[in-house]
């Protein structure tokens, strides 16, 4: 890291990520190295890291008709991760206006498997949104007895995974949302091989909920794309919702909708890149 390590800095609903351009897989992208660049203080800061690099590059185990491209992503703890939703919609955006995607309609594969991309509105200036759509794959939805535990309360958990893992708990009437303390990571039992991530929802109207999430490897986070999808298949669960109608999901960092396309979750939302740079660290 001598000579500098140039970098994209990226957000989705201030979900953001450092991203890594490395088409060729030559970079030796360590523990330790993920850790230094997300640190918020003597790094570049974020939740996340993100190397752009060929499927075929990677180092994989993918099969041979894969997509070209391959989202390389690492926790802030420097942890591999499965999948990131909103981290999807950045590197979607960074593919295009680096030019490595040609087309507003493409595949990425992920170590969750096959995501499918749709660019539906590009910034007209530097700095603002993109808007981009991501088939997200099938959930799997599972009431197994699971229970968070948050400031004295014991909640049922919905495990909903969407690729990577979830753990959703809605709130009763009369805890609020934005009083939970998620400084630290919450109870749960029984706790995952491997962790999971946790999500707190409060009912808001018809379609429409609002939540935080503490992401494994990471602590709270302002958005957690794969965890808003999650919300929304629990929610459409457990309002006995047939209807295919999008619920959109709140976040502390912004607004994301969800709807279904057959089994599939379809995920929509802004995607920011902020700047580029050279990390000396």
């Amino acid at each position: 890291m001598d000579t500098g390590l140039a970098f994209t800095k990226g957000h989705g609903t201030r979900n953001d990520f450092v991203l890594l351009d490395d088409p060729d897989g030559i970079l030796d992208l360590d523990a330790a190295t993920v850790v230094a660049l997300a640190d918020r203080r003597g790094g570049i800061g974020g939740d996340g890291v993100i190397r752009v690099v060929r499927t075929r590059a990677a180092g994989i185990d993918a099969p041979a008709d894969a997509p070209e491209w391959f989202m390389d992503y690492r926790n802030a703890d420097g942890s591999l991760a499965e999948m990131c939703g909103n981290g999807v919609r950045v590197f979607a955006a960074h593919l295009r206006a680096a030019g490595h995607v040609d087309t507003d309609a493409f595949e990425i594969w992920t170590r969750a498997g096959l995501r499918t991309v749709d660019i539906l509105a590009r910034p007209r200036q530097d700095g603002a949104d993109w808007t981009v759509r991501v088939g997200m794959g099938a959930p799997a939805l599972a009431e197994n007895g699971r229970r968070l535990s948050i400031d004295g309360h014991e909640l049922i958990a919905y495990d909903v995974d969407m690729g990577n893992p979830h753990a959703v708990a809605f709130l009763p009437e009369g805890v609020h949302l934005d009083q939970l303390d998620l400084t630290r990571r919450p109870g749960i039992a029984p706790d995952p091989e491997g962790g999971t991530n946790m999500e707190f929802v409060q009912q808001r109207g018809d379609h429409h909920v609002a939540m935080r999430v503490f992401e494994r490897g990471v602590g709270e986070t302002d958005s957690c794309g794969t965890g808003v999808a999650a919300v929304a298949v629990a929610a459409a669960h457990r309002a006995a919702d047939g209807s295919g109608r999008p619920w959109t999901v709140e976040v502390p960092g912004g607004t994301l909708q969800v709807a279904r396309r057959g089994e599939e979750v379809i995920l929509t939302g802004p995607a920011r890149l902020v700047a580029d740079g050279v990390f000396r660290g």
